[in-house]
Order: C-alpha cells, then sequence, then structure tokens
C-alpha cells in the first residue's frame, strides 16, 4: 500500500492512504502526536465526552446534544452532534463508542451524519516522557465520485485543520 501523501506540520504527522485502488474512496488520516502527561491524564481528559468541544475548532459549530453523558466513555454509548462542516450548515452527527479499553484505545464509528463511512481510532501508549497518541481515522466521503473531488478540494483540508487545532489545544492542556 502506498501513502497517498505524508504531511509534518510542526511535529504534526499526518498520513493519508488509499484504503483501496478501486472507485470506493476511503481514506486513512493516521496522526501521531507526543503528549508530555501521564497515561492517567490523557486517557481522563480523552475519554471524557465533555472534553470534545475543547478540541474543535470554533468555526465546526461543534455542540453536543446528547443528554445526561456520563463523565466516561463506554462502549456501545451513542453520543449525538451539531456540526457545521460546510458554510454553517448545521448537520446532525451519531457516532457510537464501539470499543473501549481503558488507558490504551477507544473507538468511535459513525452512525449517522456527513460521511458514507467514518470509523476513527484513538491509541495511547507510554513514550519516554509522557503519552503518545495516534489516530487512525478511516473515512469514506458522501456522494461516491463527487465525494472523492470533494475530498481533494476540502474536506481532507479540513480534517487536517481540525488535528492541527487539536494539537495546539493539546499542547496548551497538557504544557
Amino acid at each position: 500500500m502506498q501513502h497517498l501523501a505524508t504531511y509534518n506540520c510542526s511535529g504534526l504527522k499526518m498520513y493519508w492512504l488509499p484504503l483501496f485502488q478501486d472507485q470506493m474512496a476511503l481514506y486513512q488520516l493516521i496522526k501521531k502526536q507526543f503528549v508530555p502527561a501521564t497515561i492517567n491524564e490523557v486517557w481522563d481528559f480523552i475519554s471524557s465526552p465533555k472534553n470534545l468541544k475543547e478540541i474543535t475548532p470554533d468555526h465546526m459549530g461543534f455542540d453536543i446534544t446528547s443528554e445526561n453523558l456520563p463523565e466516561k466513555m463506554y462502549a456501545g454509548m451513542i453520543i449525538s452532534y451539531k456540526v457545521r462542516p460546510l458554510m454553517g450548515i448545521p448537520m446532525t452527527w451519531v457516532t457510537e463508542i464501539s470499543q473501549v479499553v481503558e488507558k490504551r484505545y477507544f473507538v468511535d464509528e459513525q452512525r449517522s451524519g456527513p460521511y458514507a463511512f467514518w470509523h476513527h481510532q484513538h491509541l495511547i501508549e507510554p513514550h519516554e516522557h509522557g503519552v503518545m497518541m495516534t489516530d487512525i481515522v478511516s473515512y469514506k466521503p458522501p456522494l461516491g465520485f463527487l465525494g472523492s473531488i470533494a475530498n481533494v478540494l476540502f474536506i481532507r483540508k479540513q480534517l487536517e485543520g481540525i488535528f492541527a487545532y487539536r494539537e495546539k489545544a493539546l499542547k496548551k492542556r497538557f504544557p
């Protein structure tokens, strides 16, 4: 499998991989970030749904619409959001936390929303003087061939921007 593109911005490594070479247009973003904190501190932060807004850019218009969310994510948990990813148009996004292994990883999968397919693995592992966070996002834009064009024109760039924002937010949170 070949890289479609590799980006390295201020220590933020992102890899774009086509998962299939046919017309399915399934893409994968792999992003790694070092966090100078303990596994417990990082896990406590990333496994709490209330912290999602803090690591999402304001221009996304991100709001959690689920009520009575617990402090920690668990397998089977459904979270609904309003997002405005394109020209401020509100969309409902529903994800399920499909897998959780405490202090190691969790996976969120879109059940309905802006993508035809979305699977996001959040992995953490001890690293010298902190934690290495790895995000693996496998996604398929909507609208088939038009979605592939949209991915090149703006979806990929928007995801890069979201992860760049997250990097800054986590650096601020864990200096």
